[in-house]
């Protein structure tokens, strides 16, 4: 007679097996692991599709069609729109000012940010005081500081040209001289993203390690001309990259002081991108000449993009 298993009850059931591993396949370990994944990515990737990448398909299929905005039917065009926009004195006018708009800004915050932060650093007073003044352009909000400058810029009342008028400087009407309008809304723009350029410069400083600079003292480098070029300079390389990426971006998007200030106007000496966008979709409600436009817009601020990263990263040197 054989003996009773250890564990088991009265009731026939089975004895419990303990420090058994069952075996898992690698299909289903791989399945497990891909459905976590799309579980925790999917309402990231679904909202990436929904807000952006339809409405860039979208745009893509409206400007290859004649839509009005606001009308029940429209006609596939194919390139149409294109060949009007390329042929067009006006968006070549747009397309120019866009270009000398940014090549005026991004220099110029460039430059004024980097100085401005390096003056703050150098002072050991009041340095939040003055990276507060500094960044109030960048957070208020860009229509108001443009009424501001409106105020600021009238030709009879206002500051500017009653300040150059008290001490025998020559004054101009700056809005409506299609000479001065354009750099006047480079100066603007300059003045909007300062503050955010500013306060990247400082927060970069802040990572250098003082070691460098005692290195360089070691070196001879011990004027701050020197400082600055064998050390500041070359370690903000990584900042100063993704300064000049974000402020050009930036300044391929203004169209709050353009809409306010000038309308595009004199003629169109101070009409950008967005502006003739705007226009053509809004008011003449051509929305797939508007649509087109757009697609070069796009095209112009991706390409610029890369470029502006492939060859600045070459230059760059990362810790």
């Amino acid at each position: 007679m054989s003996a009773p298993v250890a564990g088991s009850g009265s009731s026939g059931e089975l004895p419990a097996i303990t420090g058994v591993e069952i075996p898992v396949s690698r299909n289903a370990r791989a399945f497990g692991e891909a459905l976590a994944a799309w579980t925790l990515a999917g309402p990231a990737v679904f909202f990436l599709l929904v807000l952006f990448l339809m409405p860039v398909i979208g745009v893509f299929v409206i400007a290859l069609t004649d839509w009005q905005f606001g009308a029940r039917s429209l006609a596939f065009v194919g390139l149409a729109n294109f060949n009007e926009a390329f042929a067009d004195e006006g968006f070549k006018a747009s397309l120019l000012n866009t270009i000398v708009y940014v090549l005026i800004v991004v220099p110029g915050t460039l430059v004024i940010g980097l100085l401005i932060a390096l003056l703050i650093e150098s002072g050991k007073s009041c340095r939040a005081f003055y990276r507060a003044i500094h960044f109030l352009p960048f957070m208020a909000t860009l229509t108001a500081m443009a009424i501001a400058w409106e105020v600021l810029l009238h030709p009879t009342i206002g500051l500017i040209n009653q300040t150059l008028a008290a001490i025998g400087l020559p004054t101009a009407n700056w809005l409506r001289d299609e000479n001065t309008v354009l750099p006047v809304l480079a100066v603007v723009g300059i003045w909007q993203n300062l503050g955010y350029a500013m306060v990247l410069f400082l927060a970069g400083m802040k990572g250098i390690p003082q070691d460098l600079y005692d290195a360089a003292d070691v070196d001879g480098a011990d004027l701050w001309l020197d400082r600055l070029r064998t050390v500041t300079l070359p370690m903000l390389g990584p900042v100063s990259m993704f300064v000049v990426i974000v402020v050009a971006l930036r300044a391929f998007e203004c169209f709050d002081t353009v809409k306010v200030l000038t309308q595009g106007g004199p003629g169109h000496a101070s009409e950008v991108l967005l502006y003739t966008l705007y226009r053509e979709s809004f008011e003449y409600l051509r929305t797939g000449y508007g649509a087109a436009v757009a697609v070069v817009f796009l095209a112009i601020v991706v390409t610029l993009t890369l470029v502006q990263v492939r060859v600045m990263d070459r230059k760059v040197h990362y810790q």
